[in-house]
């Protein structure tokens, strides 16, 4: 995969994480968000075009910046989402949303700006 490509998905999951904020802040927290029906499935389809999109970024880029991890667990996350919708836990979504959420774009901004100054 190109530099270019994995630049380009890192800025993409950055916008469904902004997408995340967006919506929590406009249901006034993650609880209202997730009992609103159309806020649970808009934070559902975002975190599942996270999984796909991460899952898609180099896999040097991934273990430079130690998000091997988190990229195996936002695709068997994407993974629930896609093929059990019925049957998805919204405690895990929740607890994906509070305690997970902050540190995966740490991680992906870093990647921003890394290829952002990148010079080669």
């Amino acid at each position: 995969m190109s530099k270019i490509s994995s630049f380009a998905k890192s800025k993409f999951v950055l916008k469904m994480i902004d997408n995340i904020e967006m919506i929590i802040q406009r249901h006034g927290n993650i609880t209202k968000a997730l009992e609103d029906i159309e806020g649970q499935m808009a934070l559902m389809m975002a975190l599942l075009q996270m999984g796909e999109s991460l899952n898609k970024i180099d896999n040097d880029i991934l273990e430079k910046f130690d998000l091997v991890e988190e990229v195996k667990g936002a695709y068997y996350v994407r993974n629930f989402i896609a093929h059990d919708y019925e049957g998805v836990n919204l405690a895990i979504i929740e607890d994906i949303l509070r305690n997970r959420l902050v540190s995966l774009k740490e991680k992906v901004l870093k990647i921003e700006e890394y290829f952002e100054n990148d010079t080669d």
